[in-house]
């Protein structure tokens, strides 16, 4: 009767890590463009560049909270780098969502290397941008940190009169490091 009682146990045990470690699993974190707003035009005869604001929503679905190390997300038009983004070191907590405000410059010079392409995206209204930008961190479970990688790429379709975003698509990797 011992041994089964000691075998119930283990299998215990054995369910109720295996749902820990299920529900601890690592599951990408999301990114969305909320909003963009410019905020100022400097004229550098005959360029113009720009501010702009940008709110994105990140959520992180883990179970556990993260630190994360100051970075630059890299912002495209057309294929060509036309400004930058830094993204300063923070945490988040597990499970929830919290909204970032990037200052992004971009660089009237570069846009113009795709100017007519501007001016027909300008006339229809709608002008895709991609981004990539990579964060490093770590995640603390117990009194481990195991650190991590995330990559996202972004594609945001925005109105460029009105700065109004249309459409996006975000996609995450993230790549944990077991070890040191």
């Amino acid at each position: 009767m011992g041994n089964s009682w000691s075998s119930a146990v283990v299998a215990a045990a054995s369910v109720a890590v295996a749902a820990l470690i299920m529900a601890a699993r690592p599951r990408d974190p999301t990114f969305n463009v909320i909003s963009i707003k410019l905020t100022s035009l400097k004229l550098k005869f005959p360029i113009l560049d720009a501010e702009a604001n940008l709110t994105v929503q990140v959520t992180n679905p883990n179970v556990v909270p993260i630190h994360y190390s100051g970075t630059t997300m890299s912002i495209f038009y057309g294929g060509t780098l036309v400004g930058s983004a830094p993204i300063d070191a923070g945490s988040q907590a597990a499970r929830s969502s919290q909204e970032l405000q990037l200052t992004a410059r971009l660089s009237g010079m570069k846009l113009a290397k795709n100017g007519k392409r501007f001016m027909s995206d300008v006339s229809k209204r709608e002008m895709v941008m991609e981004s990539t930008v990579d964060i490093e961190g770590a995640a603390k479970v117990l009194w481990w940190d195991h650190k991590f990688k995330v990559h996202v790429d972004s594609h945001v379709t925005v109105d460029p009169v009105f700065l109004d975003v249309i459409d996006q698509d975000n996609k995450s990797q993230l790549d944990v490091f077991v070890g040191s």
